[in-house]
């Protein structure tokens, strides 16, 4: 039989079988679907990408108020669109090291306070300018600006200066910092022409592919850029992304043809969609995390046994098992965990306990009053069963948490970072530096929690000096707990990413950096 097989294969590889002959050929060898469906995506792979073709997608995420402009980007659909036709200076590979794009090379000096990167030659924007050193410059100078409200503007306010040499772009550091270029990494920082000082929102980038239709909220195609300097990326001829924001539709969407990726696969279904025919079904855990959060500056919130009453409210391992069904792990109230190479897994977990609950409840003084927490279908997947499970919990230790089901457009404009306590993700970040640069520093356009602390500051700049690893690990050991035992931050699991597509879509490389392939399914996936 494997004779067979091995025949099989080579026909697949040559590329003068299809899926359809293979599978077929497999079945009547006795070959059970699933393994032949894994033996055939190994032989397409080993044959190389297909060129051609219109590669669909359909993702959550996506609100009539979304922008082209990179700074502005919240969401799943702004995420993909700034993948497909922009680039940045490195991106993170699925193992943890860095990949150099528009960056050929990155040094540091002896102290880790600068860095230079040497820019790539040959790299052309699509209006045909070529991307230079000063382009680089422009872009980061743009998301240094108070004003253009960028989310990581937390993590360049770091950066003591900048300045083009040559071809060499280079950073002047306040504080040393080793994971600098890991911070780079941000998908904000997508190289525009100058910056995007002209126009942010230009539909001009210098990723493998073109915008040609932007339509906010419903979707965005593409077309391939010619001159796109890496030929081992961008396979199709075209890419179309639409906005589904809808469980139900975009599932329906994916086993119908309509498309043929799909982000967000509920885990309650995951399971159940694994047995369709010609689909497949993929998940990797890593730093993402569903949560719940609350304004520390805002009344109720502003009073820390409040907020500890409702971290000792919710159930942990509920959620885990009835919203992710084994697909995510238990949260401890803090952004990190054993995806960060520095994490400190001695920090006791936090555990339901509703007597606990009451106890801070009482001490807090508060009025007896609703407690508002808002929530949609969009804010993660399950998030209104999660919302009525915190609900329940909740009531256990006599705390009156009352839902408000918000509508999905316009959530990440006027819900989340707006409204003082509402359900919220993180895709999480490469390392702990940019996770509590972009989310827990005092002066973060994005501190969601409004969690304002000057030592946690002050410890997060002596962090990133530290280049002793363990000193190092200590240091934001202390953090975490300050988040945990102080922040706003409600956070009961870290869900793996789960996503879907048709069999006839290879390629397919999970990387726990964030939501489908990080982001590079457009660049890295082909049509068989």
């Amino acid at each position: 039989m494997n004779d067979q097989l091995d025949y099989l294969a080579s026909r697949v590889t040559a590329r003068k079988m299809s899926r359809r002959e293979f599978m077929g050929r497999a079945a009547a060898l006795g070959i059970s679907a699933s393994l032949a469906s894994s033996l055939f995506a190994s032989a397409a792979r080993a044959a190389g990408p297909v060129k051609g073709g219109t590669l669909k997608m359909g993702s959550v995420g996506g609100e009539s108020t979304n922008s082209l402009d990179p700074a502005l980007a919240l969401s799943q659909v702004s995420y993909h669109v700034l993948y497909a036709f922009g680039e940045k200076l490195v991106n993170v590979a699925p193992d943890g090291t860095l990949e150099m794009r528009v960056a050929e090379s990155v040094e540091a000096n002896d102290d880790g306070s600068v860095w230079t990167f040497r820019i790539r030659d040959g790299i052309e924007f699509h209006d045909g300018k070529p991307l230079t050193a000063e382009d680089v410059m422009k872009t980061m100078e743009r998301h240094s600006n108070e004003e253009s409200q960028s989310g990581a503007l937390g993590i360049m306010r770091g950066i003591q200066s900048m300045a083009v040499d040559g071809k060499n772009f280079v950073v002047n550091l306040t504080e040393p910092n080793a994971d600098l270029p890991y911070l780079m990494n941000d998908y904000h920082l997508m190289i525009q022409p100058n910056g995007g000082m002209d126009d942010p929102a230009t539909r001009i980038g210098c990723g493998p592919y073109k915008v040609e239709v932007d339509e906010p909220g419903v979707r965005h195609t593409f077309s391939k850029f010619e001159n796109y300097w890496d030929d081992t990326r961008g396979h199709a001829d075209s890419l179309e992304i639409l906005v589904l924001n809808d469980a139900t539709a975009r599932m329906a969407a994916l086993q119908s043809g309509q498309v043929h990726v799909v982000n967000r696969v509920e885990p309650k279904i995951a399971d159940l969609l694994r047995r369709a025919p010609n689909i497949n079904v993929y998940n990797v855990g890593g730093p993402g995390h569903y949560v719940f959060i609350m304004h520390c500056d805002t009344p109720p919130f502003d009073n820390n046994d409040l907020r500890m009453a409702l971290k000792y409210a919710i159930n942990r391992e509920e959620m885990v098992d009835k919203i992710l069904r084994g697909y995510g792990t238990v949260g401890n109230d803090m952004p990190i965990n054993a995806a960060y190479p520095l994490f400190d897994d001695t920090i006791p977990q936090r555990s339901y306990d509703p007597e606990k609950a009451a106890e801070h409840y009482k001490k807090s003084g508060h009025d007896g009053s609703p407690i508002i927490l808002r929530t949609a279908d969009g804010a993660f997947p399950g998030a209104v069963d999660a919302a009525a499970l915190f609900q329940q919990s909740a009531q256990a230790a006599g705390i009156p948490l009352e839902i408000k089901r918000e509508p999905n457009d316009g959530y990440w404009s006027e819900v989340w970072n707006v409204k003082p306590f509402c359900a919220s993700y993180w895709g999480g970040r490469p390392v702990q530096d940019q996770m509590y640069s972009t989310a827990y520093l005092s002066t973060a356009d994005w501190n969601d929690t409004r969690f304002k602390n000057a030592e946690f500051d002050a410890l997060l700049l002596q962090a990133r000096a530290e280049l002793d690893e363990p000193k190092r690990k200590a240091l934001y050991s202390k953090m975490g707990m300050m988040v945990r035992d102080e922040g706003g931050l409600i956070c009961p699991m870290f869900n793996d990413f789960v996503e879907a597509t048709t069999s006839n879509v290879q390629g397919w490389e999970p990387n726990p950096d964030g939501d489908t392939m990080a982001g590079r399914w457009s660049s890295k996936l082909w049509l068989e």
